[in-house]
């Protein structure tokens, strides 16, 4: 009787063990809709799970949202797009150390017939036309990385307040704008990943490219356990220190669709 209480004893610590191993196994990131929806996640984490044994579950958001999820302690690491805001969550102590991964570029989407004529490599000049033809434009209007960088062209366009009367928002990620570009034959600021993955174009066509301005960093960061004491720090570091690593740099340039990549590693150690 005895030996069978101590035998159950020792399954159900072993069991325990195990709950306790298998769940230190995997991390919550928060990120954004273009990193989910340009099918990267897709192509990067099985090779970091490969590496790791460790599972990441993903919730794609707009920058803004995921960083928010971030602060309340509901994600281990954060991989997003918006310099800024990355290096205000990190002056509030939300954050470790910011390390930059990889880059693309914005480009304007609209109808193939441009009939506002915002074609161009000037994408403040391609604003002020869309503004002063009230042309149908989609904002993401959610926070997101592409929803900051749309608003800080419309700033330097001096055109804040002076969008159009075509500009809604959608409060949607990236896919979900683009499509609403497309059936509506509107306007839309989009990250190039996202859009070379998109399938439904229609009518639509990349319109302004080139601008240095466009220029899309992205970059990762551990959540702050002295906030959080509960986020899974080694397990986040071990994904950091993989995607900024030679190897993790290589997986991301290795992504491409139709042999063009949609991102370029530039990581600094």
């Amino acid at each position: 009787m005895i030996r069978n209480r101590w035998a159950l004893s020792l399954c159900s610590a072993l069991l325990g063990l195990g709950a306790a191993v298998a769940q230190a196994q995997s991390i919550v990131m928060s990120s954004t809709t273009s990193t989910e929806q340009s099918g990267l996640f897709a192509h990067l984490l099985p090779e970091f799970k490969k590496a790791s044994g460790i599972d990441v579950k993903v919730v794609a958001l707009g920058t803004g949202q995921a960083l928010d999820m971030a602060r309340r302690g509901d994600a281990d690491v954060v991989f997003v797009h918006d310099q800024v805001a990355e290096e205000k969550f990190v002056s509030e102590g939300f954050g470790l150390k910011r390390q930059a991964v990889m880059y693309n570029d914005f480009v304007l989407i609209g109808p193939k017939a441009d009939p506002v004529g915002a074609r161009g490599k000037d994408i403040v000049a391609a604003l002020a036309k869309l503004s002063a033809a009230n042309a149908p434009f989609v904002s993401r209007g959610d926070k997101s990385g592409t929803h900051a960088a749309e608003l800080r062209f419309w700033k330097i366009a001096g055109l804040d307040d002076k969008k159009g009367g075509g500009y809604r928002e959608c409060g949607c990620g990236m896919g979900p704008a683009l499509n609403i570009a497309a059936a509506q034959g509107a306007y839309v600021l989009a990250d190039r990943g996202t859009w070379l993955n998109f399938k439904n174009r229609a009518d639509l066509a990349v319109l302004v490219e080139g601008d240095q301005r466009l220029f899309n960093q992205y970059g990762v960061m551990v959540v702050n356990p002295a906030k959080h004491p509960h986020v899974k720090q080694a397990e986040a570091q071990k994904f950091v220190d993989w995607v900024v690593s030679p190897v993790g740099q290589k997986a991301v340039a290795d992504y491409k669709i139709g042999g063009e990549p949609l991102f370029f590693p530039n990581a600094t150690r």
